[in-house]
């Protein structure tokens, strides 16, 4: 009798265990944790200003019209953009190489004929980054330029447009289908021919430079100063704001730093300058994805706080340029402070990102009054007359602005600039008479 118990009491005991087991391992399956609420916060905005497209970057500064009996030409924003949005409707066919070597004086030569206009702009373009603003239907090389010249012939619809290269002396043609010869004929002509008359420097010259014969109305403007905060920055630039050491070592130089990269605020100046020492390359950039890159950089944190725009990339270094314009115009500046933004890639980021960060608040003027400004061909003959330059040195004479900056105030004076050696300077009678000035 007892064993017949103790197998009873094993049978029963192994039931329990077993009912325990299947008890413990549906709680574990249904078991849901008790968690604190986590407050949701909405995403960062870094967005410090606009983002830009291509055509709003890319533009040019000057458009000449050779007709058989007149030259004309402007500088004026508004008509050249007026232009342009004919030029990008137009279907653009069968690039071709024209030269291999072609030199200043084939530029002159083609520039100088008539039947013509040509589209200026301040520095070599990859035609694949232009490519989203022109509708070509081709396959696109990887070919640069910096001037478009648009043949048309009076007695038929054919057109042919030139990419000229000076940096890389190279002459590229395509076709325009014959349907768009009407929006030249209709529009660009008849737009071009109600321009300024213009007039060639030095029709001798194996340089093309031509220039206003009338004077050129233009407005001075004063500015309230206005400045994005350095915080703004700070937080697009950082991977991790609540890494980076804020200390002043300078009057006017603030520095801020994390372990991977360093940005010095220049109060005074009301600029700043970002680097990061790891992303350095030494490695040739192809210019279109440099191109494309950095423009790529500055959008994604809204850069453009005004109206900037591309004017000169160098591939080996890494660098690009866009300078600030105003209304059209662009504008200079001496060392007192900086018009232009310049990034440098690097590894696969932003190696360094020199720039200003005052801000125009340009629909709303302090103060503005109209100015004239002398006839360019004036400029010309005071710059032939100097004996501190050559004149056949000079490669282009356009208006801009000089900016003056005074603690609380931003003064645009309108001005006429030349470009020697690769430099801008001001014109003035008295900069003539001394030491030629670069300008930032």
């Amino acid at each position: 009798m007892g064993l017949k118990y103790v197998e009873t009491v094993k049978s029963i005991v192994l039931i329990l265990l077993v009912a325990l087991s299947i008890i413990l391992t549906f709680s574990i399956w249904t078991y849901s944790p008790r968690y604190e609420t986590i407050e949701q916060f909405p995403p960062v905005d870094i967005s410090i200003g606009d983002k830009k497209r291509i055509d709003e970057i890319i533009k040019p500064y000057k458009m000449v019209f050779n007709f058989d009996d007149a030259l004309k030409g402007t500088t004026d924003s508004d008509k050249i953009d007026r232009i342009m949005e004919e030029i990008t409707d137009w279907k653009i066919t069968e690039i071709t190489t024209v030269e291999e070597n072609f030199t200043s004086e084939g530029i002159s030569t083609l520039l100088r004929k008539p039947n013509r206009f040509t589209v200026f702009f301040q520095s070599e373009i990859p035609l694949s980054v232009y490519d989203s603003v022109l509708k070509i239907e081709a396959p696109t090389p990887e070919i640069s330029f910096n001037q478009i010249v648009v043949e048309w012939k009076p007695d038929n619809t054919a057109m042919t447009v030139y990419f000229v290269s000076k940096e890389n002396k190279k002459l590229y043609s395509a076709k325009v289908k014959a349907e768009d010869y009407q929006s030249l004929d209709n529009s660009i002509l008849t737009v071009g021919r109600e321009l300024q008359e213009y007039r060639e420097v030095n029709p001798d010259s194996s340089s093309y430079l031509v220039v206003s014969v009338e004077p050129v109305e233009t407005i001075k403007y004063t500015f309230l100063e206005d400045e994005v905060s350095i915080n703004k920055f700070r937080d697009a630039l950082f991977s991790d704001v609540n890494a980076v050491r804020n200390s002043q070592v300078g009057i006017h130089v603030e520095e801020l730093a994390d372990d991977h990269a360093m940005m010095n605020v220049y109060t005074e100046k009301k600029t700043l300058n970002y680097v990061s020492p790891n992303a350095e390359s030494q490695e040739l950039a192809i210019p279109s994805e440099l191109l494309i890159n950095t423009v790529n950089f500055v959008n994604e944190h809204g850069g453009w706080t005004d109206e900037f725009r591309f004017t000169y990339m160098d591939a080996e270094t890494r660098s690009v340029r866009f300078r600030l314009y105003l209304h059209g115009l662009p504008v200079y500046t001496d060392s007192s402070s900086s018009a232009e933004i310049l990034p440098k890639w690097g590894k696969n980021r932003i190696y360094s990102y020199a720039r200003p960060y005052y801000r125009l608040n340009s629909s709303n003027p302090a103060k503005s009054e109209i100015e004239l400004l002398p006839p360019g061909i004036d400029i010309a003959e005071s710059l032939r007359k100097s004996d501190k330059l050559d004149i056949g040195a000079v490669e282009e004479i356009t208006p801009g602005y000089f900016m003056k900056y005074k603690p609380g105030l931003f003064i645009m004076e309108p001005a006429w600039f030349y470009l020697i050696n690769g430099n801008w300077n001001r014109f003035s009678p008295e900069i003539l008479g001394g030491e030629l000035i670069g300008l930032e």
